[in-house]
């Protein structure tokens, strides 16, 4: 799974889409992009939408899925907020929760976030639910513990099959640097045993990595284990950089690199 973050971003979606796919051959995997809301009704988003709803048949265009970057708990009288049955609405395949950006500057926590995935559980749309610790946190040695306690708004509920986990490094957004394949790796195990052991229905979720994540460094990340994808910020506003990660995971996917 490789899923594109475009944040606030502007971009320059005829351009991005001609990119992305000069440099990359459809593929048989879960790929998707994550652009502001209002782009949802961009010409070429709404030209991915339209591959998405394909003829089966047809191999040889891209299957790519468009997810929304947050939603709200609730419906109504909540000025400013998109709902999961607006998402719904619109064929939206898969929702961020819980970004580090979005509890750093939106003041979101465990409480809000909670009620986020229990509106979204259970619905049309698949989850990501973002989770990461501080470059303070990281040194302290506390990284596990930190991601425990963010994992309790999962505590007790009964899953999607397709509920996903991102381990973000708030630290390694944006910033260039990253943990070692090796540590991440630990990371991912920890998350996938946490939440095994914390949901009602034992569930082993993917567990994707983002935090500057590029075309030269994916591969490293890629071979380990327990990555199962990857969520993608500034590195997938350039259409052939995203296509060129999205090229390394299918090699590792169809296992012709060693993982």
């Amino acid at each position: 799974m490789i899923i594109a973050n475009f944040k606030s971003n502007i971009v320059d979606y005829q351009k991005w889409v001609n990119d992305f796919m000069s440099s990359c051959p459809p593929v048989e995997f879960y790929v998707g992009m994550a652009p502001p809301f209002i782009y949802f009704f961009d010409n070429y988003v709404s030209r991915l939408e339209f591959w998405n709803n394909r003829d089966e048949s047809d191999h040889d265009m891209w299957d790519m899925q468009i997810g929304a970057q947050d939603v709200d708990y609730s419906s109504g009288s909540r000025t400013g907020a998109i709902s999961v049955g607006m998402l719904e609405e619109y064929a939206i395949a898969f929702v961020i929760i819980g970004h580090s950006e979005r509890r750093e500057f939106f003041h979101e926590d465990n409480d809000l976030i909670r009620k986020k995935i229990h509106a979204v559980n259970g619905s049309k749309l698949r989850p990501i639910l973002c989770i990461g610790e501080t470059k303070e946190e990281n040194k302290e040695g506390i990284t596990k513990d930190v991601l425990k306690n963010q994992l309790e708004v999962i505590d007790g509920l009964e899953l999607g099959k397709n509920f996903t986990i991102a381990y973000e490094p708030v630290w390694a957004i944006g910033s260039g640097l990253t943990p070692e394949p090796k540590d991440i790796n630990d990371i991912h195990k920890y998350i996938k045993d946490v939440v095994q052991s914390i949901s009602a229905n034992n569930l082993v979720p993917d567990v994707i990595y983002g935090g500057s994540v590029t075309n030269k460094n994916a591969k490293s990340f890629f071979i380990e284990e327990f990555v199962d994808g990857a969520l993608v910020g500034g590195a997938s506003l350039d259409g052939s950089t995203f296509g060129e990660i999205v090229n390394i995971w299918e090699r590792i996917y169809n296992t012709s690199e060693t993982r």
